[in-house]
């Protein structure tokens, strides 16, 4: 059950999708939410300082323009809070990291929202998006809603699912969560086996189905780094729900090549669980 989420507000174009994902589960649930800033704008003047004189004034306008959109996004946020009659609070970052704040709030809320590109995309966050992912998922913030730039209704969710223990984890945590209960599932495997790919598909339907879920599945020989977003597309998916692949995405504190390509190129929400 989802009593507390966890929205970043972070004052990109994801912000307000983010926002509005967060208000409607919310009210769904009857739950409560936290909106949290992730820029340190002390950290990154001081990243712009050590580049020159020219490099500093640039990062200055820079951080005056972020800060004027974290500005309009906690705003944004409070009035949807308010017209929808939700429980709300918002913590910003003072001298803390706004990463390590995210994962301490994390410990307390069940589900964490925000932009699918936005770390990648902001151009002004002094640690590298692999780093900052990875920083997120191996400190244990789960399970996550990755939104895109344009809110979707959740109808069709695609399930990229490879057999191992975190994949199935994965799986498991969005059929129990039951965050739209009445969605089309479509489990895929990427498996070179004939035969493991039935048993996989098969067991994996039968889970989802015990829980009064339709299902449909597929399966596809290639790379999932290569047609899993096609297969998405096809289909028509609103969402697609990735776990882990224990050859090829987490791997300790690494952000393996696949999810990070997903999660660069996916132009739709993802679900993850790692």
């Amino acid at each position: 059950m989802i009593k507390r989420i966890l929205v970043c507000l972070g004052g990109t174009p994801y912000t307000t999708v983010a926002i509005q994902r967060a208000v409607g589960l919310a009210k769904r649930f009857e739950a409560e939410i936290t909106g949290v800033t992730v820029i340190d704008v002390s950290r990154l003047f001081m990243v712009g300082a050590m580049g020159g004189e020219r490099a500093a004034h640039d990062m200055a306008s820079r951080i005056l323009l972020t800060k004027e959109r974290i500005g309009e996004a906690i705003s944004t946020f409070e009035a949807a809070c308010t017209a929808e009659g939700i429980k709300y609070q918002v913590k910003q970052e003072d001298e803390e990291d706004p990463f390590d704040l995210m994962i301490s709030l994390a410990r307390y809320h069940d589900l964490m929202i925000f932009g699918l590109r936005s770390i990648f995309e902001y151009g002004i966050s002094p640690e590298e998006p692999r780093d900052t992912l990875a920083r997120l998922i191996t400190a244990g913030v789960r399970p996550i809603i990755a939104v895109s730039d344009k809110f979707r209704t959740i109808q069709k969710v695609l399930i990229a699912y490879s057999g191992s223990m975190e994949s199935a984890k994965t799986m498991k945590r969005f059929v129990q969560l039951r965050l739209w209960p009445d969605v089309k599932l479509k489990i895929v495997t990427f498996q070179s086996s004939e035969d493991k790919t039935h048993q996989l598909l098969y067991d994996a339907s039968e889970y989802c189905r015990a829980h009064g879920f339709h299902v449909e599945s597929d399966s596809n020989p290639g790379s999932p780094k290569d047609f899993l977003l096609p297969m998405a597309t096809l289909w028509q998916a609103d969402m697609i729900v990735l776990g882990n692949s224990a050859r090829t995405l987490l791997m300790k504190r690494v952000i393996g090549e696949t999810a990070l390509h997903i999660i660069r190129h996916a132009d739709r929400p993802l679900f993850l669980c790692q």
